[in-house]
C-alpha cells in the first residue's frame, strides 16, 4: 500500500478506494510544497525534492490535508496536527539565503515599531510586478515576497510587510481540514497599523487604477 493509498483509507475508512496513484519529487517546486491532481481514477501527487527525507507519517497529513480539499470534505486527523506543526515550525530551521536592501530595510523599521525586534529576519525577495498579488509570506521556506509594483513606494511596502509579519507572527488555525490565515486576532492586529485606513485606501486605488490599464 503506498502513501496515497494508506492517507486515503485513515481518512476514509469505509470509503474504497479505487484510484491509480503516481508519487513525483520535482525540483521545480520552492522548499516543501506540493500539489495533487486528479484525473478520471488516476490521483498525482506532486511533493518538491525536500519531502523525500520527511517522516511518512507527516507526509501522510500532508496528503490528507490535499485529499480534504480535493474532495471537499470536512475532516481532522492526528497526522494532519503533525503536518501543521511541522510546517508551522520550518522556519526555525530554515536558511536565510534571500535578502534585498530596500526590504531589509522595511523589515528593520517594521520589527521595531510593532514587535519590539522580536520576529527573526525571513527571507526577503521582491517578486513579479503584480497589481493583484501585492504580497505573501510562505511558512515552509520562510520568505516574504512583494510585489515589485511597490518598490519605489516605501509606505505600501512598510504597510505590505506588517501585513505579512502578522502571518509570520500568528501563523495559521487548522479545524476539519481547513487553514484559517486572516483571523479575528490578525484582523484585530492589522488594524493597529499606523494610518490603517489609509494605507487600504492607497492599496485598493492602485489596484483599480491598474486593473483599468491592464484591460
Amino acid at each position: 500500500m503506498d502513501l496515497i493509498n494508506e492517507s486515503f483509507m485513515r481518512l476514509f475508512p469505509n470509503k474504497e478506494f479505487n484510484y491509480q496513484t503516481q508519487i513525483k519529487y520535482s525540483g521545480k517546486f520552492r522548499p516543501f510544497n506540493s500539489n495533487i491532481r486528479i484525473s478520471q481514477n488516476k490521483l498525482t501527487l506532486n511533493l518538491s525534492k525536500s519531502w523525500r527525507t520527511i517522516d511518512s507519517e507527516i507526509k501522510i497529513g500532508l496528503i490528507q490535508e490535499l485529499l480534504v480539499k480535493i474532495f471537499k470534505e470536512k475532516k481532522h486527523t492526528k497526522n494532519m496536527d503533525m503536518y501543521n506543526t511541522f510546517i508551522k515550525k520550518l522556519h526555525k530551521f530554515t536558511p536565510k539565503t534571500e535578502s534585498d536592501p530596500i526590504l531589509e530595510n522595511s523589515f528593520h523599521r517594521i520589527n521595531s515599531k510593532y514587535f519590539s525586534n522580536l520576529i527573526e529576519s525571513p527571507n526577503l525577495r521582491f517578486g513579479r510586478r503584480s497589481f493583484t498579488k501585492l504580497g505573501g509570506y510562505e511558512y515552509a521556506s520562510d520568505t516574504i515576497t512583494i510585489s515589485k509594483a511597490l518598490e519605489h513606494d516605501f509606505e505600501l511596502i512598510d504597510y505590505v510587510m506588517y501585513h505579512e509579519l502578522l502571518h509570520k507572527k500568528h501563523q495559521f488555525k487548522s479545524k476539519n481540514g481547513r487553514n484559517y490565515h486572516h483571523t479575528s486576532e490578525f484582523r484585530k492586529k492589522e488594524k493597529e497599523f499606523h494610518n490603517h485606513e489609509l494605507m487600504e485606501k492607497r492599496l485598493k486605488r492602485l489596484k483599480v487604477k491598474n486593473f483599468f490599464k491592464i484591460i
